[in-house]
């Protein structure tokens, strides 16, 4: 069962989602410089609005994200780092480009981190449901759609606020089912406004920018 109500959140939540979207893609096409100066400011914002939020997302990404530097370090062709190690050692483009990933890695957290913490979950769910819309003219439920996905985030923050650090009783915590204690869901809807609508293409112009 989903109640709609109307709330009062500015801009609005499928705006943010939108912006977060924008924010994925955009990091991907910044190098280096760019990415410093776009990135690291964004950390300061996360940090301020949601830093246990932030250092959790962190913490729980910590081995993909080493995984990803090794890799890129020893998968991509270039100048050795340690002449003396031959094929064995990591290039000087590897560790670049491998540096590269992880500051997209850890913005595109960050960008999340900032997201969850403006959101609350009903918000949330209520600005997805929005950008979904399009699916009723292929028949398919929003409303249904909204419920599979609020138990999946319910369950998803769940696991990633675990703290106990042991992995195998997080792996045995994920293939156990799921206790469902949902029984209605509350759907955050408030209309579009002129401030969404100037945000929303202001953020569409920068991802222009950056893309071209």
């Amino acid at each position: 069962m989903i109640n709609k109500t109307i709330g009062s959140l500015v801009p609005h939540p499928a705006v943010l989602i939108l912006l977060w979207f924008y924010l994925i893609v955009s990091v991907q096409s910044l190098q280096t410089t760019g990415l410093l100066l776009a990135g690291f400011p964004l950390l300061s914002v996360a940090f301020a609005l949601s830093a246990p939020r932030l250092i959790t997302l962190l913490r729980r990404m910590r081995w993909i994200m080493l995984s990803l530097l090794l890799i890129y370090a020893y998968a991509t062709p270039g100048e050795a780092v340690w002449l003396s190690l031959a094929q064995f050692s990591p290039t000087h483009e590897g560790l670049i480009n491998g540096f590269q990933q992880l500051c997209r890695l850890a913005f595109t957290l960050a960008g999340l981190a900032i997201l969850l913490s403006q959101l609350p979950r009903q918000q949330l769910i209520g600005g997805l449901y929005v950008l979904i819309y399009p699916l009723r003219y292929v028949g398919l439920s929003r409303e249904r759609l909204a419920v599979r996905l609020a138990l999946t985030l319910q369950y998803a923050e769940s696991a990633i606020l675990d703290t106990t650090g042991n992995w195998r009783t997080s792996i045995s915590q994920m293939l156990a089912p799921a206790e469902v204690k949902l029984h209605s869901i509350e759907l955050h809807t408030t209309p579009f406004t002129k401030h969404d609508g100037v945000v929303l293409t202001i953020g569409c112009t920068l991802l222009i920018l950056v893309r071209l």
